[in-house]
């Protein structure tokens, strides 16, 4: 069974709640910092451009796309 952490988070003006696995929370935290970004600031982008109904589920897209994109340009690098 997984954990989640529920974390609000203020999205233009509007505070909502996010529940994330611990792992996820880790990945959008390390992403926020290396695009020198706030929290608030990347939710709130991935908030804007996402296509599922759900946010949690468009995070945890958005950080599995952000690594799935380091390994492949690292393979090209290579």
């Amino acid at each position: 069974m997984a954990s989640f952490i529920r974390q609000s988070i203020d999205i233009a003006g509007h505070e909502t709640s996010v529940s994330l696995e611990p792992v996820f929370w880790k990945g959008l935290r390390e992403i926020a910092t290396e695009r020198r970004e706030t929290l608030s600031s990347l939710v709130g982008t991935i908030n804007a451009d996402r296509q599922h109904a759900n946010l949690s589920w468009a995070i945890r897209l958005f950080v599995l796309r952000y690594y799935r994109d380091q390994i492949d340009l690292a393979r090209m690098v290579a």
